[in-house]
């Protein structure tokens, strides 16, 4: 198995650089890739940020990258738990951290943006202003 970095998504997904492009998608036909969570969550951020990529196309393409053949992502059901609640609004690096922070039952924040939108975005986790 071997671990890809953000960069190595971003051109599988953008097939923005041909070489690149060609390199990642053998690495992930050829290989058994391990996704970490945090490589997911710094790739949400560089397709809307740096390819400003609307929020849609960027949940279809996270959501489709678990699915792939032989491809294994850490916290597997925190990162789908973290895609639902980034599909129903939620800002995906706060959902991540909600869904990992599951196990506590609460969480503590001074986003009170946060405070309001998460019980509808991630049912059963409270969200505590301070």
């Amino acid at each position: 198995m071997v671990a890809a970095d953000t960069n190595v998504v971003v051109r599988l997904l953008t097939a923005d650089d041909p070489d690149q492009t060609r390199r990642a998608a053998a690495l992930f036909a050829g290989e058994s890739v391990f996704l970490a969570k945090s490589v997911l969550l710094e790739t949400e951020w560089v397709l809307r940020h740096c390819y400003g990529l609307e929020r849609t196309a960027v949940l279809r393409a996270l959501t489709l990258l678990p699915g792939l053949p032989g491809v294994t992502v850490e916290a597997a059901s925190d990162v789908a738990a973290a895609l639902a609640a980034f599909g129903r609004g939620l800002d995906f690096a706060d959902a991540l951290h909600l869904a990992a922070s599951r196990p506590a039952g609460r969480f503590a924040t001074f986003d009170e943006k946060l405070v309001r939108r998460a019980p509808e975005a991630m049912p059963g986790m409270v969200v505590a202003g301070l």
